[in-house]
């Protein structure tokens, strides 16, 4: 399922572009602005997958949007579509790298064809930064204990407490049983440092336990949700599914 993001100052136009995206039944409306700071807030906060985004919103510009989020960059920058009722400014948002450009007035099979294409894309994302096996010949050693900065100290976290790490608002945590740490690594560097524990990244944005995992929950697309010691919700992608049923045998 995709979250979305859309962005636009008419509340009719917001509903309708809602009620098409939902009748995709592979789109999740996560929130919605009319104004590009209440925008960036929600893109930082939800993370969607795509943004829907006006180009003219009362005195600003949706533009404006796509240049911040095509500077940030980031394995997490969510794809753009521009839905709009101007169909001048097509050569500058593709120059922004934006995904795809709707005009208003909508029609569902164009919007159905964008979330198709919208979906082939962050699966081909996904599948690039899904690690290569190693091609060195020894191993490195397993993890015990993983150093985190906390505060100005350096805390050793016993890794069979760790339920999960991931990329949560904008900031790399850490999930353990009775807390979750926010730290400045990279979610890629902690990946490279748990490789030889029970860790298996399942999403672009999560890398789990699998020793924490208490339920397996079948979802949208053949794809499923995995039930942590203690409740939390982690999504899985298509593109790990495969390794995730090889680990666990499912």
């Amino acid at each position: 399922m995709l979250k979305a993001l859309i962005v636009d100052d008419e509340p009719i136009s917001r509903d309708e572009l809602a009620y098409l995206l939902r009748r995709t039944g592979q789109v999740d409306v996560v929130g919605e602005a009319d104004r590009l700071e209440r925008a960036v807030e929600l893109i930082r906060e939800l993370q969607p997958d795509v943004v829907f985004l006006d180009i003219q919103l009362a005195d600003e510009s949706g533009m404006d949007i796509a240049r911040l989020l095509a500077e940030e960059g980031g394995e997490l920058r969510p794809e753009i579509v521009f839905a709009t009722a101007y169909d001048e400014y097509a050569l500058q948002a593709f120059e922004l790298n934006a995904s795809d450009y709707v005009l208003k007035p909508f029609e569902e099979i164009r919007i159905r064809r964008t979330v198709e294409k919208i979906a082939r894309n962050i699966e081909r994302r996904e599948s690039r930064t899904v690690p290569e096996p190693s091609r060195a010949a020894k191993q490195p050693d397993r993890v015990e204990r993983l150093p985190i900065s906390v505060d100005d100290r350096i805390m050793l976290i016993p890794v069979e407490r760790i339920l999960y790490v991931g990329f949560e608002e904008g900031k790399t945590v850490i999930a353990t049983d009775d807390r979750v740490y926010k730290v400045g690594d990279p979610l890629t560097t902690l990946e490279r440092k748990l490789q030889n524990s029970s860790f298996l990244r399942v999403h672009r944005a999560y890398v789990v336990n699998l020793a924490c995992v208490v339920e397996i929950q079948p979802w949208f697309h053949s794809t499923c949700n995995l039930i942590m010691r203690g409740g939390a919700s982690i999504p899985v992608s298509r593109t790990y599914l495969k390794d995730l049923k090889q680990q666990l045998g499912f």
